[in-house]
């Protein structure tokens, strides 16, 4: 159940309210908007009569039941786009934001080349895997603890804030200079640790697992939010299906719906999507006709002796012509790039 409350609420009014509904067992959560502020209640609600709350109280403007599992996520509790700095990079909202770089931090050369080139086409974050789950125990897992560290000196070069993916709980004091943390497809629900990165005060980019629902994407980021962060980032990454021809199934369709039913940013990544890299380009201009708030794509210096995943990364003169497109459809989208 969600209250709207009226404008300009007394911050303390607005606290003696919640206190209220957690005195007789509720949980709440504060949603500011730019319309209008709301109260969100997590419990059984089905014995409140919302008619009689809002009768009886005076900062109540209507109220209104969320049938959906995940209430902090949704748009009905907060209506406007979320939007949030990263370092002075915006995500959300009007800008269309994109992050780029190696699939796997290799060599200081290599990230320290990525990181230029990128910067310079556009992109306003870096990516790179120091650790990396990988379907073998036998393929490269990364360079761990001194990846991070490649990758903090190619943000001290560049001035591009980092992304890299974590593996599980234990590893967040290792995260102090990272500013997004990535959540893999294989972690979504890894539930432990998507509870301990919402205990944290960095922004989360979270993907959706292989063979997950859009439902269960949302009550993932749910289990973020009821920790008290708020800073999300949804990425669909495609879904395995019977199709064989690429790696995933990009589902674009998912994008278009996550918009309608959140108002947490949402960002496509093209290259895990499909596996090939002539198909990057087109499924990167699709993600922005259809709403995505960004990309996050795979940028290597020498695609053909790359450690991990170099058939779907784009070199750094095929990202730039990337680039070059994108910021040519991005004002039909009323998107900043």
């Amino acid at each position: 159940m969600v209250f709207i409350l009226k404008k300009d609420i007394p911050a303390e009014e607005i606290h003696k309210f919640k206190m209220s509904w957690e005195e007789k067992g509720f949980s709440t959560i504060w949603a500011p908007g730019t319309d209008h502020d709301a109260v969100c209640l997590i419990g059984n609600t089905s014995a409140i009569d919302m008619d009689a709350v809002v009768q009886t109280n005076p900062i109540v403007a209507y109220a209104r039941r969320v049938t959906e599992q995940y209430k902090a996520a949704s748009r009905l509790v907060h209506s406007g786009d979320t939007v949030f700095s990263v370092n002075g990079v915006q995500i959300g909202g009007n800008n269309f934001t994109v992050i780029a770089g190696p699939c796997s931090v290799e060599t200081e050369q290599q990230m320290l080349s990525v990181a230029s080139s990128v910067k310079s086409s556009g992109a306003k974050l870096l990516r790179g895997g120091a650790f990396k789950p990988r379907s073998s125990p036998y393929s490269f897992q990364g360079l761990g603890c001194e990846g991070l560290q490649l990758l903090t000196e190619a943000k001290r070069k560049t001035g591009l804030p980092i992304v890299t993916e974590i593996m599980n709980q234990t590893q967040i004091p290792l995260f102090d200079n990272v500013d997004i943390i990535q959540i893999g497809a294989r972690n979504m629900q890894n539930y432990d640790l998507l509870k301990a990165v919402g205990k944290t005060d960095k922004p989360v980019l979270l993907k959706r697992g292989l063979a997950n629902t859009i439902d269960e994407l949302l009550m993932s980021a749910e289990y973020i939010m009821n920790e008290g962060n708020n800073r999300i980032i949804l990425c669909e990454r495609g879904i395995r299906t019977f199709e064989t021809a690429m790696r995933n199934t990009l589902d674009l369709a998912g994008v278009a719906f996550l918009k309608q039913k959140t108002h947490l940013p949402v960002f496509v990544d093209p290259s895990h999507a499909c596996g090939i890299r002539s198909l990057v380009p087109p499924l990167a201009k699709a993600a922005l006709a259809v709403g995505a708030d960004g990309l996050i794509i795979e940028v290597h210096n020498d695609p053909a002796h790359a450690l991990c995943d170099g058939a779907q990364s784009l070199n750094p003169s095929q990202f730039n012509a990337l680039m070059i497109q994108l910021k040519q459809r991005a004002p039909l989208e009323e998107k900043n790039m």
